[in-house]
């Protein structure tokens, strides 16, 4: 995984990759990336292609992927992170591995393409860098269990009914949680707890925090090994938010802290809620900037269908040391742990450009200086309109179309994103809203075809 070898040098790094190539007999090397929309992709070379791996000199044609470049100038290179090597424990057998790399990708004169998701969130990473800070992430990535048909497709049986944190034999996706376990330490993940979720066939499985990019490496990988052992039970697994009316959707909660010296910059043990002036500045930046942000962080028309009262998942804008009801709250551990969590996140979002445009947002709010609006400690699900308003809660757009406007009328996007990927997203986004909403749909057949 990312931090595999983070003490070691590249050249350190390369050997101990081809000690274990050749220890492990890989013969398949799998260099990925993903699309605007985070969608992985990878092309597959032997194994003796590794100087050229390395060196950056597999291309492949960027004109293929959507959003990338043009036709007339389609040639992309990938250029792999060392420290995302890792051999795939599911193709592991006598004599025969198989391994990957996380690359990010080059135009051909090796400069970062500006298209590439990966190296936006670079330069959010080199931003803060630039202020003296690092960045760290701690995603929580909820799923859902289908059962799969006889050729592999979903079907819409859940695979289980069970509960928040019920065993066996209510809980059926225990095993196949042990299985993704089993895969993602084998790969450099450090597990910290694995549980079924509120809903029926819903479930979590929790990893380590990381710096930024080594977070987006994770839940890139995390996603795809989830979706991979899945198969291999007859099941599909979906990041959708909202694939079931009536029951919780899924979320991607997003725990996110600076670090300045070796210290974590959000404590300040002086303080009654023990956050330092930097936390609250980065609190205000995310709540100024989250209507701007949220095309990014919650990209779907079904996104919007988690954001509704009632089912845990935050639709008013509203910050709280402990509520979990508000937007962002401040999860209870101190000191090093301090850190904030953004609840509104799902995870069918691209990780890279999500944990780009939600720091960006925060340090917006530490270079202004700004200062957050009152915590809000009450149930806000259960308020009134009328108090929300005296209040000042705001909410988050109301669905994908709104979002996107918001999107358009922000600076945060474009300055995050740049030009290339905000302009390819928002083209994207409108063509997606748009198809949604011309589209006539299930319900209005049911509801309208007979009455009227």
């Amino acid at each position: 995984m990312s931090n595999l070898f983070v003490s070691s040098t590249q050249t350190g790094l390369l050997e101990q990759i081809k000690e274990t190539i050749q220890q492990k007999n890989v013969e398949l090397l799998h260099l990925q990336f993903v699309d605007i929309e985070g969608i992985l992709k990878h092309v597959t070379v032997t194994a003796e292609q590794l100087d050229d791996v390395v060196g950056g000199k597999i291309m492949f044609d960027g004109s293929s992927i959507k959003g990338f470049s043009p036709i007339n100038r389609s040639d992309l290179y990938l250029l792999p992170d060392l420290n995302t090597f890792a051999v795939l424990p599911w193709t592991v057998e006598e004599g025969y591995a198989e391994a990957r790399f996380l690359c990010s990708v080059t135009n051909p004169d090796g400069t970062p393409f500006e298209g590439d998701p990966r190296n936006v969130l670079k330069k959010t990473v080199e931003r803060a860098a630039e202020k003296g800070y690092t960045i760290s992430v701690g995603p929580e990535l909820e799923f859902f269990l289908f059962k799969a048909d006889e050729h592999g497709n979903p079907t819409l049986e859940l695979h289980d009914n069970g509960g928040y944190f019920e065993p066996s034999p209510k809980d059926l996706g225990e095993r196949v949680r042990l299985e993704i376990y089993r895969a993602l330490k084998a790969m450099g993940f450090t597990i910290e707890a694995s549980h079924h979720e509120v809903a029926e066939g819903q479930h979590e499985i929790n990893f380590k925090y990381a710096d930024a990019l080594g977070a987006a490496d994770n839940a890139t990988t995390y996603k795809w090994v989830v979706k991979t052992i899945a198969g291999k039970f007859g099941l599909h697994a979906t990041f959708m938010p909202k694939p079931v009316f009536g029951i919780n959707g899924s979320g991607m909660h997003v725990n996110i802290s600076l670090f300045k010296d070796g210290e974590n910059a959000f404590f300040d043990p002086n303080d009654a809620n023990q956050l330092s002036a930097t936390a609250y500045q980065f609190i205000a930046g995310l709540l100024k900037n989250v209507k701007h942000f949220a095309a990014v962080t919650n990209p779907l028309v079904n996104s919007y269908k988690r954001l509704v009262p009632g089912y845990e998942a935050p639709c008013y804008i509203a910050w709280s040391a402990s509520n979990r009801s508000a937007l962002i709250r401040i999860p209870a551990k101190r000191g090093m742990a301090t850190r904030v969590e953004l609840r509104c996140p799902d995870p069918s979002a691209n990780p890279y450009l999500a944990y780009a445009i939600i720091a960006a947002a925060g340090l917006d709010g530490v270079e202004k200086g700004l200062t957050p609006p009152a915590a809000i400690d009450e149930d806000i699900f259960h308020m009134s309109e009328e108090r929300r308003a005296e209040l000042g809660i705001d909410n988050l757009p109301e669905n994908l179309g709104a979002a996107i406007a918001a999107f358009e009328d922000g600076e945060i996007g474009r300055a995050t994103l740049g030009e290339h990927v905000f302009h390819e997203y928002v083209a994207m986004k409108k063509d997606e809203w748009n198809s949604y909403r011309t589209a006539v749909h299930a319900w209005e057949i049911e509801r309208y075809q007979g009455k009227f």
